[in-house]
């Protein structure tokens, strides 16, 4: 898929679901907060409530781009934590490196911060991860491989050039962005994660399958 075709797949999930999974899907929502489609402006019937479960599965799961299979198997590992399934949910999903890069602003989008970590320019505590998956333990540092530094994408987040886009940066996360650094302090606790979910709703709509 092109980049041209990417953009606007991920514009048009984002107006189906109601909330911007990019900067330019942002852009576009304020022109047309509406779904897609020839009914999109048409007020819509009551949805069932499996239907508004499923919305807000597919809404997380959008939100941090990942698959079925993957959400599934964080779900169940939520389930088995001790605390709340729906809270654990949320801090396990935003201890995946791809999520973090982009909190600590290193990236533009989910998309582009799962890109840097595929082609090896993330490391973690020295150490280079390729996996978008990876799961960043509370101490650990994530910064750029110094020979990715000077290009060009890592000299604008190092210049804070996409704060303009970024929700501001949370508690859990230590940012020196001048040095391409970030340490996650402690674990996230869902009320400081920037996503839109109503977390408790997805909790439902696995419990009752």
């Amino acid at each position: 898929m092109s980049t041209k075709s990417r953009t606007r797949a991920q514009t048009r999930l984002s107006r189906a679901l109601g909330i911007p999974l990019t900067p330019k899907a942002a852009r576009y929502l304020e022109k047309r907060p509406y779904a897609p489609g020839q009914h999109g402006r048409t007020r819509r019937r009551t949805d069932s409530d499996y239907a508004v479960r499923l919305r807000e599965k597919q809404r997380l799961r959008a939100q941090y781009g990942i698959r079925e299979s993957q959400l599934r198997i964080v779900f169940q590992e939520a389930r088995r934590t001790q605390g709340l399934t729906g809270e654990n949910l949320v801090e396990l999903l935003e201890m995946r490196l791809d999520a973090l890069v982009l909190r600590a602003g290193f990236a533009r989008t989910t998309a582009q911060a799962r890109q840097l970590i595929v082609h090896r320019h993330i490391m973690v505590d020295g150490q280079r991860v390729d996996r978008p998956s990876f799961r960043v333990k509370p101490g650990q540092l994530i910064h750029v491989h110094p020979k990715s530094e000077p290009l060009e994408p890592f000299q604008v987040a190092a210049a804070g050039g996409h704060a303009e886009v970024l929700p501001k940066t949370p508690g859990y996360l230590d940012v020196e962005l001048d040095k391409l650094h970030a340490r996650l302090v402690r674990r996230p606790k869902r009320a400081e994660v920037p996503i839109t979910c109503e977390i408790q709703l997805v909790v439902e709509y696995y419990a009752a399958r």
